[in-house]
């Protein structure tokens, strides 16, 4: 199997990251938003589109005063 010398680096560095909070998401999380607080960019936050499916609910938004339910499935 081919395997890319900068994706094996990646991941590498991916692993050592999360092992350095013992892989604890709270903290990768809180460490990210507190690097991206200080990397002094203007962060930007979207509304959600209206017909998106609500992919957790299982609800369209956006249906008016009732959602509609759906059934999708995986295959």
């Amino acid at each position: 199997m081919w395997h890319d010398e900068i994706v094996e680096e990646i991941r590498s560095i991916r692993e050592r990251y999360a092992q350095s909070f013992n892989y604890d998401l709270k903290k990768i999380f809180a460490d990210l938003q507190k690097k991206q607080t200080e990397g002094g960019r203007k962060v930007v936050s979207l509304p959600p589109k209206d017909g998106i499916t609500a992919r957790w609910s299982r609800q369209v938004k956006g249906a008016g005063s009732k959602a509609e339910e759906t059934s999708r499935r995986s295959t």
